[in-house]
């Protein structure tokens, strides 16, 4: 699933693709939103990325549905 994180004062956003759930990531944003604490995703190569929570200014989470590839018949 496909996390896309905006940062307030910053151009560029951050995108991660995690293997968390989305309950599991929309209880953490909310959490790091009320809280001011650190949103913590973890990618799924095992890489760590830390976003202020005081510093998000939106978070758009992905879908869980894998896409098709390829040229064959649906």
């Amino acid at each position: 699933m496909q996390v896309t994180v905006g940062i307030q004062n910053y151009a560029r956003e951050v995108k991660v693709d995690t293997e968390s759930s989305e309950a599991e990531l929309t209880s953490a944003v909310q959490a790091a939103l009320a809280d001011g604490t650190p949103l913590v995703l973890t990618d799924a190569k095992g890489n760590t990325t830390f976003v202020p929570g005081s510093s998000i200014a939106y978070v758009e989470i992905g879908t869980e549905e894998k896409r098709a590839v390829g040229f064959g018949q649906l």
